[in-house]
């Protein structure tokens, strides 16, 4: 309905149609919870031991996300040429979301740069000049359910959760501003970051914890 209403709006700007048949309408839809991992169920999943080659590289990736924000689509055509050193002499990411075609510029933390030296020499890579070998989206989304439930993980696993992750767990719950994460996530209104703080239970907890010292202190 909101793609719709951005049309009729335009088809008035151009005076296709003289009334506006949203002028009473109000959109009674609700924004979804975003589903993100904690910091014990990520932990969990990078820190288990896969057997099964497929299972180990899917789970990689799935981290790599985790710690970089990147989407499924972002990650799939992530190039190593897109990988290099920023001013400060350590790698950075430099690329454009998939989806909005806006800039994306991401530090490598040690867990993902880790996993980027993983494959390396992986003979996909070397062939292709892509960081990861990233298999069909139904494919990789398919493995994570079982990464879910060998972890223990009771959350309906996808890679868009990652991305969640990162926002939340990794970035927002660790104090990093907000602007520097809307930056790294390529949005382009902060308000859409704002809504990854809004469901961080943790750092209402810590920001409260500081009050609660300050009114002993004061009072």
């Amino acid at each position: 309905m909101k793609h719709l209403r951005k049309i009729i709006n335009l088809c008035l700007a151009h005076k296709w149609i003289s009334d506006n048949p949203f002028a009473a309408y109000k959109n009674s839809a609700r924004p979804k919870e975003r589903d993100f991992l904690t910091k014990e169920e990520l932990r969990s999943i990078r820190y288990k031991e896969f057997i099964i080659q497929r299972l180990d590289q899917v789970r990689d990736i799935f981290v790599f996300c985790c710690y970089t924000g990147l989407s499924y689509a972002d990650v799939r055509k992530l190039k190593r040429a897109e990988i290099r050193k920023g001013d400060d002499g350590k790698l950075w990411i430099f690329t454009k979301r998939e989806k909005t075609l806006t800039s994306s510029h991401v530090p490598l933390v040690k867990p993902a740069q880790a996993l980027y030296d993983k494959y390396t020499d992986h003979p996909t890579c070397e062939h292709s000049g892509l960081a990861f070998p990233v298999l069909s989206n139904q494919n990789m989304n398919g493995y994570l359910k079982e990464i879910a439930d060998l972890c223990s993980v009771q959350k309906q696993l996808t890679f868009h959760i990652a991305r969640h992750t990162f926002a939340t767990t990794v970035t927002l719950g660790n104090d990093v501003p907000i602007e520097s994460v809307s930056k790294m996530l390529g949005h382009k209104d902060i308000k859409t970051t704002m809504h990854y703080a809004k469901i961080l239970n943790s750092k209402i907890s810590r920001d409260m914890g500081m009050l609660d010292e300050k009114l002993q202190n004061d009072f």
